[in-house]
């Protein structure tokens, strides 16, 4: 029997049916799979996109500007009386009996500082007074015969001659009389000397002599006198430095340990440089102060001028091999090295000579984990700042 018409014009419907089915759904999913990879192409951009965002370090900045620095000179060095006069014995020397000073006393002049031993001295005195006293007798008994002769002479009672003989001991009696006094005064001088007393007003900076000690010509010094107690410091210049001070500059001078500043002036300019260490002598007047002793350290510091000066931060500031450098942040943001020249440091960082120009934008902190050539993302911060 054969298949009727209407069978074979279902079975036809139906596979157009699956054919069209079919075709959608491959269209369908032909969508899916497009979106998706369009999804995943947009996902995987992003997520580069973020992480070249991230590995982008940021970094803090900090422009170039001038600022009114001091230049200044140092002077080190140690305090010293301007006049340090050393005492000790004028005449024969002996042993000390009393000692009527300390150190840091303060003293005028001829005033009896020690006073040595003058057993010896004193029977001399003695002796030579007495030899004075038998020679103004002497004098006095040739002088008045001499006048007698004068009197008996006119009548004839005496010679011409014994008249002349007379008055010549009488001149030699006299003359012995000069002579003993000038011995008298020599060993009265003597004894005078046995006592040690201060040449000039001032203080006492040290006493090196003790009750019982020796005391010689010649030998250490029994004191050291500071005169009209004027005290300077005594420092030394570096020889390019010398130049810039001037007489009468006022100086800040300062002591290890003291947080006072004391005020001085420059008094004195040294004539010759040491070939050795170059440097220069200088004198700094200061006035009289209990903190101001004789061998202390101290630092002054001299203001020359006030000029202007790049400041960067200390932290900005590399050293290496090849010497001091900064880092700045050029226009396309990266990393470039740039060589500078120190001139000085102040209280908010440190001043630069030369190697930076007005716009540049500097690495303010942690440059040494940058690299050179490499892209950052600046953040500016306080020009100049610390």
């Amino acid at each position: 029997m054969g298949s009727s018409p209407t069978t074979d014009s279902n079975s036809f419907a139906s596979w157009l049916v699956s054919r069209r089915s079919l075709w959608l759904f491959g269209a369908i999913a032909i969508a899916i799979a497009g979106l998706l990879v369009f999804r995943l192409n947009a996902l995987s951009a992003a997520k580069n996109n973020l992480s070249d965002k991230s590995n982008t370090p940021t970094v803090t900045v900090t422009s170039v500007s001038l600022t009114s620095v001091p230049t200044t000179v140092s002077i080190i060095g140690t305090i010293g009386a301007r006049y340090d006069i050393p005492i000790g014995v004028e005449g024969d020397g002996g042993l000390v009996n009393a000692i009527y000073v300390e150190a840091g006393d303060h003293v005028k002049k001829g005033q009896l500082l020690a006073r040595l031993s003058t057993t010896v001295l004193q029977p001399q005195v003695a002796s030579l007074a007495a030899a004075l006293d038998q020679s103004r007798a002497e004098a006095e008994l040739a002088a008045a015969e001499y006048h007698r002769a004068v009197a008996v002479g006119a009548a004839g009672a005496l010679s011409t001659e014994e008249t002349e003989r007379r008055h010549s001991t009488a001149v030699t009696a006299a003359a012995k009389v000069k002579v003993a006094e000038a011995q008298l005064a020599e060993a009265q001088a003597r004894v005078d000397r046995a006592e040690v007393r201060a040449p000039a007003d001032g203080t006492i900076l040290t006493r090196s002599v003790e009750l019982g000690q020796t005391a010689t010509p010649g030998g250490p010094a029994l004191f050291r006198l500071a005169q009209g107690n004027e005290i300077e410091l005594r420092g030394e210049v570096a020889e390019q430095d010398l130049p810039l001070l001037k007489l009468g500059q006022t100086a800040n001078v300062s002591l290890t340990g003291v947080p006072r500043i004391y005020a001085g002036r420059v008094r004195l300019l040294g004539a010759v440089i040491d070939p050795q260490t170059r440097l220069g002598m200088v004198r700094i007047t200061l006035q009289p102060d209990p903190n101001l002793r004789p061998g202390a350290f101290a630092r002054a510091e001299v203001t020359i001028s006030n000029a202007e000066h790049a400041v960067l931060p200390q932290t900005a500031v590399l050293n290496d091999e090849k010497g001091s450098y900064v880092l700045i942040v050029n226009a396309g943001n990266k990393i470039e090295r740039r060589p500078v020249r120190l001139s000085g440091v102040v209280p908010n960082g440190v001043t630069i000579a030369e190697g930076l120009g007005a716009q540049d934008q500097v690495v303010a902190t942690a440059g040494g984990f940058l690299q050179e050539g490499e892209t950052v993302k600046p953040a500016r911060a306080n020009a100049g700042g610390a």
